[in-house]
């Protein structure tokens, strides 16, 4: 999937009063919104106050903007779960880095994770994003299998299960977490780890 122009595309540079991080700001509000196949270039002209030739120096079409937008949820949790500290060392401490890891995502980029979490699968690029969450939701779940293979992970727990419990409990962040409330991202992710390691561990191991 790629993450920045299309192969062939110079990159544009914009139009005074947006770059084009400022500007997928507003475009993914309103695929928030909206929902990506109802929200025409129209609406996001008028909401950028621009002229739709003019989004046209920012994106070659309203499909690149989805697909940056994705790619912004998909490379920074990729990043947590390719890690070294995801990777390699003890099970039990990879799982907290990437549990923890994911909900700082979910905190710093919750617009875009939001946008991920609600595809449809209508379009080649929701499909291929789509996939990418499939294989990070493998990678979690190959982590409680080799906890459940080392005996840190509860015996009744099916790794699956596991896996599918933890990244709803860390999903649902984007519902009701806000930026702008009494609770960081650190307190936030800290809680969410002691719900987990006081689930799905067998006694002193997670």
């Amino acid at each position: 999937m790629t993450t920045t122009e299309p192969v062939g595309t110079a990159v544009r540079r914009g139009r005074p009063g947006y770059d084009r991080d400022s500007m997928l700001e507003v475009v993914v509000e309103a695929f928030n919104e909206r929902g990506y196949d109802a929200t025409s270039l129209g609406v996001l002209a008028e909401r950028l106050g621009l002229s739709k030739s003019a989004i046209y120096h920012h994106f070659a079409s309203k499909e690149q903007m989805l697909e940056v937008a994705l790619a912004k949820a998909l490379d920074a949790l990729e990043a947590v779960f390719d890690a070294p500290e995801a990777t390699t060392g003890a099970v039990v401490s990879r799982i907290r880095f990437v549990v923890r890891g994911a909900v700082l995502v979910l905190c710093e980029r919750k617009p875009y994770v939001t946008l991920l979490l609600r595809l449809r699968g209508n379009t080649p690029i929701e499909l291929e994003a789509m996939a990418r969450r499939r294989a990070i939701d493998r990678k979690l779940r190959t982590l409680f299998e080799l906890s459940r293979d080392e005996g840190t992970l509860r015996a009744d727990m099916e790794p699956q299960v596991a896996e599918r419990l933890t990244f709803g409990m860390v999903n649902s962040i984007v519902e009701w977490y806000r930026p702008d409330g009494p609770i960081s991202p650190e307190q936030l992710a800290d809680s969410v780890l002691q719900l987990v390691r006081t689930g799905l561990r067998e006694p002193a191991s997670l």
